[in-house]
């Protein structure tokens, strides 16, 4: 990997993990499921709201490495409305 790509990588993930999206609690969801891992540590919850088959609203919450944050964030931004 290039260094421009590599560094844009780094970028994305810090941006992510600073000010992650979609990074709260959610009340009324309709599906929610917790997720941990023993090895690391991380623990995160992430929360539905679907309109028939579509994801009207997705959320999450936790604790982990800034990876497993950034890409809870990068996920939350790609399925809403899919």
């Amino acid at each position: 990997m290039n260094a421009g790509l590599r560094d844009l990588y780094q970028e994305i993930i810090l941006d992510h993990n600073r000010s992650p999206r979609n990074f709260r609690p959610m009340a009324g969801a309709d599906r929610k499921v917790e997720a941990y891992n023993p090895l690391c540590g991380d623990h995160y919850t992430i929360y539905l709201r679907l309109r028939g088959a579509v994801i009207e609203d997705v959320s999450f919450e936790g604790a982990g490495c800034a990876i497993s944050k950034a890409s809870a964030s990068l996920m939350s931004t790609m399925v809403k409305g899919k």
